[in-house]
């Protein structure tokens, strides 16, 4: 049950909390949390432009703990799902073995940022006991109101052990992340690389910039409606063929460049005075966070410039000790984006899903952390100096 010395109430929008209030409990510095997706302007703006809605099958029910003096101390950004779709952590399966079964997977609670594969943190309070309390919250409240499952999705290492205390089962999966270790441009970095892979890396950007074409970065005051209209040309192409709809519509850029436009850089590329292609990053204290991706014009390596090398290079200039690079891919290993483990940790409720669930995971963390090995042997560094002290 959960600790009596807090009281817990589901927000129906991230609206329904001050953003002081909201921002003050993700760690940050002066206000404003470290990590651009745990602010609170971009959870509104995901729900005020209708992205993130019942609609669209996240319904904000974002869960508050009070002290006795009817204080925030614990938030979890939380969504009640009818779907799957846009988390990047896939249980299809899990739905469909139970709803075959004669159970009702749906809704699920889904405590995590819509359409983003970042890690974070997703029990935003200040001390290990809250956080604790958030964990046994919801999970009674699922319990008490037949909510099949809870799913926290791309957690930090530490949240994942908190809640595998708790009784959660664990879960995970890869992504690839660049890190600086102290390159002083991007020239210093390709040295750390063989030769064989210094040629390659340099021979594709010169190719995707042959015919003239020139990158600009855009960030603040330089994010007007038209360079929105422009990426959003380029976003709905994407998301067209790769998910049949995009998840984010063009009010949210506008609504996120109204309260973080020093935390967004479009990374355009230009042909003349006409823009044929870009990506979406946001900007953390420590870390560039790429999302989106989109062109007009197919150009050979322009796609590996946009998002992996221009990365890079901001990190680089910024003085970020990491780039991440989205969900998947191994074709980011050759630009030298390192296999790093990401988390999930999930509460479900019935034994019998429960226990079918936990044997498949504590098979599948077996089959990740082999194929992480293997991948580390193709980095493209001299003996491996490019690789993390991440895992």
């Amino acid at each position: 049950m959960p600790d009596t010395s807090f009281s817990a109430t589901l927000l129906s929008s991230a609206a329904d909390l001050s953003a002081t209030d909201w921002n003050g409990l993700a760690p940050g510095q002066d206000g404003r949390p470290d990590n651009p997706f745990l602010d609170h302007a971009f959870f509104d703006a995901l729900e005020k432009s209708g992205s993130a809605s019942r609609e669209t099958g996240w319904l904000p029910q974002h869960l508050l703990l009070r002290d006795a003096q009817d204080m925030p101390v614990g938030l979890m950004p939380l969504y009640l799902k009818s779907h799957s779709q846009g988390e990047y952590v896939f249980d299809y399966g899990w739905a469909d073995a139970f709803q075959r079964a004669g159970g009702a997977y749906y809704p699920k609670f889904q405590a995590s940022v819509p359409f983003t594969p970042a890690t974070g943190p997703r029990l935003l309070a200040h001390d290990t006991e809250t956080r604790q309390a958030l964990l046994q919250a919801i999970s009674a409240i699922a319990e008490d109101n037949d909510i099949s499952s809870v799913h926290a999705t791309f957690v930090p290492e530490e949240e994942q052990k908190l809640a595998e205390e708790a009784g959660w089962l664990v879960r995970y999966d890869t992504q690839y992340h660049w890190f600086n270790q102290g390159f002083s441009s991007f020239e210093n970095y390709l040295e750390s690389m063989s030769s064989r892979h210094r040629k390659v890396t340099r021979r594709e950007r010169r190719e995707a910039l042959s015919s003239g074409i020139e990158v600009r970065w855009l960030t603040g005051a330089d994010l007007t409606e038209s360079v929105w209209d422009a990426f959003f040309d380029f976003y709905t192409d994407t998301g067209n063929r790769k998910w049949g709809r995009p998840y984010l519509n063009r009010r949210f850029f506008s609504l996120l460049t109204e309260t973080m436009a020093d935390r967004i850089v479009l990374m355009f590329a230009y042909d003349g005075d006409e823009p044929i292609a870009g990506t979406l990053s946001l900007v953390g204290r420590e870390r560039l966070f790429g999302r989106y991706w989109g062109a007009s014009r197919d150009v050979p390596f322009l796609h590996f410039e946009l998002c992996y090398y221009q990365a890079i290079d901001y990190a680089i200039a910024h003085g970020l000790k990491v780039a991440e690079a989205g969900a998947q891919g191994d074709h980011k290993l050759a630009r030298g984006y390192t296999p790093t483990t990401t988390r999930s940790v999930h509460w479900v409720g019935h034994p019998g899903l429960r226990n079918a669930v936990a044997d498949f995971l504590e098979q599948e963390r077996v089959a990740v952390s082999r194929e992480q090995e293997a991948l580390r042997r193709y980095t493209p560094f001299r003996h491996n100096t490019g690789e993390s002290g991440e895992s």
